[in-house]
């Protein structure tokens, strides 16, 4: 009789060793099917990261806004606001009529004329933000930095900081030639570029 049980445990014993061998193996097997899964993400680009903190930042700005403001009850009059608003952290300095370096793109001195943001870095910054919105679920009708307020805004900061700073933005066309390798044949393309420098970057604190 105690053979028989004796018998009986070691099936037991043998057959459990086989059950957690096996458990065993298929765990190793789905850990290394996840291992095989899980895709390694690109780090974004310098655009890319740039166009996630503007819009972080834009978000922060409508959270602090007295009264408060929702992206859905956004205007093309808030985008102006905070255009605005960003004057504050500018580097660029902005020559008033009255100012004796006025039209001066060297100004031999200091003034206490204010800085401001660069026409360039707003212009950047909306079309950042214009793309930033629609990525979100916002729609191309309903965009407010693509709002006619905003485009006039921008070409009046341009003209202005033009003058004051004695730069010029007139459009200007060069021509390239690309040799097309299908057929032989020379393609004339017009690029249209904007003269002056603008290098500023606006800050992003709140």
């Amino acid at each position: 009789m105690s053979a028989a049980v004796a018998a009986a445990a070691s099936a037991a014993i043998s057959s459990y060793n086989k059950s957690s061998s096996s458990s065993s193996n298929h765990s190793d097997e789905l850990l290394t099917s996840q291992r095989v899964q899980v895709s390694v993400t690109p780090p974004l680009s310098r655009y890319e990261s740039q166009k996630r903190r503007d819009w972080n930042t834009f978000g922060q700005y409508l959270k602090n806004h007295r009264p408060p403001l929702t992206l859905s009850r956004c205007s093309g009059a808030n985008v102006l606001e905070f255009l605005r608003y960003l004057d504050q952290f500018g580097k660029t300095k902005v020559h008033s009529e009255n100012c004796a370096y006025y039209g001066n793109s060297h100004p031999p001195g200091p003034c206490p004329c204010p800085l401001k943001q660069a026409w360039g870095s707003l212009d950047a910054l909306i079309g950042r933000l214009r793309a930033a919105f629609e990525e979100n679920g916002g729609s191309s009708e309903m965009n407010p930095f693509g709002a006619r307020a905003v485009r006039l805004y921008l070409r009046e900061v341009r003209d202005v900081q033009a003058k004051a700073r004695g730069i010029g933005y007139e459009k200007k066309k060069r021509k390239k030639l690309n040799q097309n390798q299908q057929n032989g044949t020379m393609i004339v393309v017009d690029q249209e570029h904007y003269g002056g420098g603008f290098v500023n970057q606006y800050s992003t604190q709140i």
